[in-house]
């Protein structure tokens, strides 16, 4: 990574997979009908950083992405990848949005049953599809903005992007 915006999503990034890996642990460890024990240090801290991570940087981040990065990289002629990079943002903040309701509702109530298995499938389903959104930014977008991004301009948005987080 060449440019700070892009060191700071990369990391962003990074710090996803991250996450998405202690969840995959999570649901392999435990099937849709063997629920875990929320009050367990482990999975407590999971749920939590779930709820967090939605609220405070999936959103964010996509957020960012969309009105600083995708205009510059249409200006670029990028714009077949900004348009599946949007309708991909479009599918899943939904869907993280319907994870941390799932997990903050774990934190404070437990898992029953359907709970448990609502939980697991949106997990699995989200880890998927976010991992391949991550790794089509990291292949494709990343590398394109290090080209794109002048140092004023990258200056401004790991500014801007900074404040957002």
């Amino acid at each position: 990574m060449r440019t700070h915006t892009t060191r700071s999503l990369h990391d962003e990034h990074m710090a996803t997979l991250a996450l998405l890996g202690r969840l995959e642990t999570l649901l392999g460890r435990h099937g849709p009908a063997a629920r875990p024990d929320t009050t367990s240090a482990p999975v407590a801290a999971l749920l939590r950083d779930l709820v967090h991570a939605v609220a405070l940087e999936v959103g964010p981040h996509f957020a960012f992405e969309e009105s600083h990065l995708f205009p510059l990289l249409t200006d670029a002629g990028e714009r077949e990848m900004v348009a599946l990079l949007l309708e991909e943002h479009a599918e899943l903040l939904p869907r993280a949005g319907r994870l941390a309701e799932l997990a903050q509702e774990g934190q404070l109530r437990g898992f029953g049953a359907a709970e448990w298995a609502e939980f697991h499938a949106a997990g699995a389903a989200l880890t998927g599809a976010l991992t391949a959104h991550v790794e089509k930014e990291e292949m494709a977008m990343l590398p394109a903005l290090d080209v794109l991004l002048d140092a004023e301009t990258d200056g401004r948005f790991a500014m801007e992007y900074a404040e957002l987080r």
